[in-house]
């Protein structure tokens, strides 16, 4: 493998660098959201964190003279609230390559989170079983992430632990769905110049229309399978091996209208409030839990909210069933991604609304 000659240099620009600001300030501004949240009825306790990090790394080889310094930022508030008996939570996060500023997105979801928490203590358990539902941008980024991102990272087809190896090339989607990963694909927390091996960042398209088009690769497993490195070898730390890792994992954006999106729909969800997810490359299945879920009955919301909901279904079954997909799209990069159950990276994920159909419980 031909290595190219590089001489790159790299770093964001954020509105306030935290340095710059003490922590006594910091401080008193989550204490601030944690009273405005705290002073709603029912409220047992309202929670505000926030961390800051800057990355500085350097690459250096006979061909190649790379530096790159970001900034990113993350922010989460959570709710726990009682009534009647009770009790529930509700947790909102963000992130970005930003700085101290991220306190003000913060400012403006302290309201939201309270919302949410009221609905899900008003909730009713849903009624299991196959329903056209609208995935709200986290819910599609977790979809992305579980679906077709831990199956294509391509250290898997050397080990031949992923299914998606044999269909490259194949229809694996509806053809209005799109997906890409890449760390110069989009601006997230997994943004940057090089990965962990001095490979320039990219921007894959793994899905093309429906047709699954490649996955993503460290230097070692382009070198096995004979493809092109994608930029996405990431190590935990340098005690750590390098493994192929998502970066920026994410449906792109059609042309639909959530209204008209939800103008469509019969009997269904408008699913909400990601919390986990799960995979099985070898088999893919998935399996994702979200916060809740708001009815739709023809064609309209009707105010009746159903808590928690358990999506599963088989990855091309639920993605070839995408029949509308919005036309805007979301990323976030709270939390971090193991390999298994190991190796911690920051990675991010999002999407548009997607309307598609799935087995829930």
């Amino acid at each position: 493998m031909q290595e190219e000659a590089i001489a790159k240099t790299m770093q964001n620009e954020i509105e306030i660098d935290p340095e710059t600001v003490s922590a006594e300030e910091i401080l008193s501004h989550l204490r601030k959201l944690c009273d405005a949240g705290a002073a709603h009825e029912g409220i047992l306790e309202f929670q505000s964190t926030v961390s800051f990090a800057r990355v500085n790394k350097l690459f250096l080889s006979s061909k190649k003279d790379l530096m790159q310094s970001y900034a990113f930022s993350e922010g989460s508030l959570s709710a726990i609230g009682t009534e009647n008996g009770k009790q529930n939570m509700s947790y909102r996060s963000c992130s970005g390559l930003k700085g101290v500023e991220i306190l003000n997105e913060m400012d403006a979801i302290v309201e939201e989170i309270i919302a949410v928490l009221y609905d899900k203590l008003h909730s009713d358990p849903v009624t299991p079983g196959m329903y056209d539902v609208i995935t709200a941008p986290d819910v599609t980024g977790v979809i992305a992430h579980e679906a077709f991102g831990h199956g294509v990272e391509m250290d898997m087809f050397v080990k031949d632990r992923a299914l998606a190896k044999e269909y490259i090339g194949k229809p694996v989607a509806s053809q209005l769905s799109s997906m890409h990963d890449g760390a110069v694909g989009a601006q997230q927390v997994s943004s940057y110049l090089f990965d962990d091996e001095g490979t320039p960042g990219t921007d894959t398209t793994v899905i093309d229309h429906g047709t699954l088009v490649t996955g993503i690769s460290d230097l070692v497993s382009a070198l096995r399978l004979g493809t092109t490195p994608t930029g996405n070898g990431k190590r935990e730390s340098f005690e750590r091996k390098v493994y192929s890792r998502m970066t920026n994992t994410y449906f792109t954006a059609g042309t639909d209208k959530l209204d008209d999106m939800i103008a469509s729909i019969e009997h269904g969800y408008l699913l909400e409030s990601v919390q986990s997810g799960m995979e099985d490359p070898k088999h893919w299945g998935i399996q994702c839990m979200v916060g809740l879920g708001r009815e739709i009955k023809d064609g309209k919301l009707t105010g009746k909210v159903v808590s928690p909901v358990t999506l599963t279904g088989y990855v091309p079954d639920l993605l070839k069933s995408i029949s509308m997909v919005s036309d805007k799209e979301e990323l976030f990069g709270s939390g971090m991604c193991g390999k298994g159950h190991k190796e911690w990276v920051k990675v991010s994920d999002g999407g548009p609304y997607l309307k598609c159909k799935v087995r829930l419980g």
